[in-house]
């Protein structure tokens, strides 16, 4: 299928567009390809459950669709259960940061109702959804059976995968003597644990169903290098720093990037 191709190009292809310049935004307002993309979104019904790194790539989806007035593609936020027409990429704020078990309650809840009419459906996890502490087979198995469950009752919609997105990692002096001591430096072991969740998903749906794959984006850098940091054996990814001011959310001049590449994803859907 047309998505695996996109599948398998996800992480290095991003850049193969061009080096990332994070002192501009891309101009892609010429660029017959997006423009065919974004047409082919413009006859169908998207629903997106989220919080504020999906929000930073509703932002970045915006941008990328105002430079083709001509195609009317909608990027709405909706409430529970709110209906919409074909055309329209609807998204809504899902409860609650920290809760990833109630965020599939949610989404489940959305769909149930009037937004069940979507063709295509995605929930994404934020990063503060997992610490230290999270159970993340248990949270996969929910996740899957969620899934499960979903698609059986709607069988018309494609349901995309997203892997969790990640956090820059602590840095610096102190950084160093934490490993030296043993210890962890700041967000490498969440990120440790994001990446278990991602490696599940990649491993239960890759090359078999449509996977966004986020928190690949996130770490690789412009020149295509991944950031890696090693713990207890492992490499562990990272958000590269320039793409971030606050270590967890992107920066407007990478959000069309990112956004771009959802939508070759979702325009590659059957």
């Amino acid at each position: 299928m047309a998505w695996m191709h996109h599948l398998g190009c996800v992480g290095p292809c991003l850049f193969s567009l061009g080096a990332l310049a994070l002192a501009a935004r891309a101009d892609v307002s010429r660029d017959p390809v997006l423009r065919a993309e974004l047409l082919r979104l413009s006859h169908r019904r998207i629903f997106f459950g989220h919080q504020s790194v999906g929000m930073n790539l509703i932002d970045g989806l915006r941008e990328v669709a105002a430079g083709y007035p001509d195609v009317r593609l909608r990027v709405v936020e909706v409430s529970e259960g709110a209906d919409f027409p074909a055309g329209t990429f609807a998204h809504a704020f899902l409860p609650e940061n920290g809760n990833p078990g109630l965020k599939l309650e949610s989404f489940a809840r959305a769909l149930s109702s009037a937004a069940s009419a979507s063709d295509v459906a995605f929930v994404k996890f934020c990063y503060v959804d997992f610490s230290g502490g999270t159970d993340v087979p248990g949270l996969f198995a929910r996740y899957q059976a969620t899934l499960s469950s979903l698609r059986a009752r709607y069988p018309r919609t494609v349901f995309v995968h997203v892997t969790a997105p990640l956090t820059t990692m602590e840095r610096g002096a102190r950084a160093s003597l934490k490993r030296l001591l043993g210890r962890a430096p700041g967000g490498l072991v969440e990120n440790a644990k994001r990446e278990e969740f991602n490696e599940l998903l990649r491993q239960a749906y890759g090359g078999k169903e449509p996977v966004f794959d986020l928190a690949r984006l996130e770490s690789t850098a412009a020149n295509g290098q991944r950031e890696l940091h090693d713990w207890n054996g492992r490499k562990v990814p990272a958000l590269v720093s320039d793409y971030t001011e606050d270590g967890g959310h992107l920066r407007p001049e990478v959000r069309p990037r990112f956004a771009r590449e959802l939508v070759a994803l979702l325009a590659s859907l059957p």
